[in-house]
């Protein structure tokens, strides 16, 4: 399928607009990551605690990161997930040894502030077997007979009950409970006499430890060069060194600056990110690779005109399938961007500027360089056969 038939753009004409806007955006997320000190780490480089909290009347994030700056010092970062009473805290956490204190110091502090202490059983944040160990002899009290595999059977039931849509990890009134299976009149009564329904539900908690965050950072940094050096050895034994040149270069200009409007935009950097980013590597160079490979069969069907032309006749050969692949895979990212959700943001914004840098650099930045690099070795090639019979004129002279 072919969008556009017989084109004849002069893209290389417009290298330069496309190159300063590159030079700018690059300056600025050089600038941007320097005043930062760096990129911005997830808790997967940087080490910290990390747990999604959920409200049955979400507070603001200023009141949330008040409550817990009660016990916890240092930055504290709380995302709002759209379009849902869920939260997102982050603390930093500087020594190994206090991960664990620092995960309970965040859920007592958020329990004091948003929770209610009343000597009970929290029904929203227990497991199975807690809640089987505080029902048991309150219902033999009760004179509820229920052998020990129908209480097992029967905390697991309330659970379930709990964690499933709509509800979703937070039971707003333990009358609910009465449609679960095995939840007599009797029972429900024991069940409001041992538990209550808290108004905050801790669905997910990661602890990661600084020492683990820097490994993890530092084979992150190997793997994207790893993955450069792999493809620019290639692509030259594929094509030749200008070729593979060119092309590592324009994906290391995708690559940095992606992350400058990571830093702009002050998005954490974590695994899904890194993720995106060697998809991104991939994706760029399997676009510049396509450009190449017609600008080498046409060199082989030795068409008219210099090399510049040639590539520019290159470019409009592949127009169309440049525009359906780079669309519809924008397309893609952009509906993850919009709709994934607040935990697959930095990933869908790696994908969406990643695509559309990708994209233009294929153009704009790697086939100029390959004309430059070009140039300048067949420059070289001439300077060396013209300097050749000169010292030979000059060895007979001499004679």
């Amino acid at each position: 399928m072919e969008i556009f038939k017989s084109t004849n753009f002069d893209f290389l004409g417009k290298k330069w607009a496309f190159i300063a806007l590159s030079l700018v955006l690059t300056a600025a997320g050089l600038i941007s990551l320097a005043i930062k000190g760096g990129p911005k780490y997830g808790i997967d480089f940087n080490g910290g605690a990390q747990m999604t909290v959920k409200f049955s009347h979400r507070p603001s994030a200023e009141e949330i990161r008040s409550a817990i700056r009660k016990r916890i010092p240092g930055e504290i970062e709380v995302q709002e997930i759209t379009n849902s009473q869920e939260v997102i805290v982050s603390t930093e956490v500087k020594d190994e040894k206090t991960l664990n204190l620092e995960r309970q110091q965040m859920v007592d502090a958020l329990n004091d502030a948003f929770g209610q202490k009343n000597g009970k059983l929290d029904i929203n944040n227990i497991g199975a077997a807690d809640l089987a160990d505080r029902l048991r002899s309150p219902l033999q009290n009760a004179s509820v007979a229920v052998s020990e595999d129908q209480l097992q059977a029967l905390a697991k039931a309330i659970l379930t009950f709990r964690d499933t849509a709509p509800r979703s990890g937070l039971i707003l009134n333990l009358d609910h409970l009465a449609s679960v299976p095995g939840v007599t009149p009797q029972v429900l009564q024991v069940l409001k006499q041992q538990c209550y329904p808290s108004r905050l539900h801790y669905s997910k908690v990661e602890v990661v430890g600084p020492k683990i965050g820097a490994d993890l950072r530092h084979q992150a940094v190997l793997v994207v060069l790893y993955a450069l050096a792999a493809m620019l050895v290639y692509i030259a034994f594929r094509f030749e060194w200008v070729y593979g040149v060119a092309a590592v270069i324009a994906v290391f200009h995708d690559t940095i600056i992606t992350i400058g409007l990571f830093s702009i935009f002050n998005k954490a950097i974590d695994l899904t990110v890194l993720a995106a980013l060697l998809t991104l590597v991939g994706y760029s160079m399997n676009d510049t690779i396509v450009v190449f490979d017609r600008i080498r069969e046409n060199i082989k069907l030795q068409r008219r005109g210099s090399f510049s032309e040639l590539v520019n006749a290159s470019i409009n050969q592949t127009l169309s399938r440049t525009v359906l692949t780079s669309g519809l895979t924008l397309l893609t990212a952009l509906s993850l961007y919009l709709f994934g959700g607040q935990v697959l943001n930095g990933f869908s914004f790696a994908l969406v500027i990643g695509i559309i840098i990708g994209t233009y650099s294929s153009i704009f930045i790697a086939s100029p360089i390959l004309i430059f690099g070009k140039n300048f070795a067949d420059q070289r090639k001439k300077t060396s056969r013209t300097a050749t019979p000169a010292t030979r004129g000059a060895a007979k002279v001499t004679k």
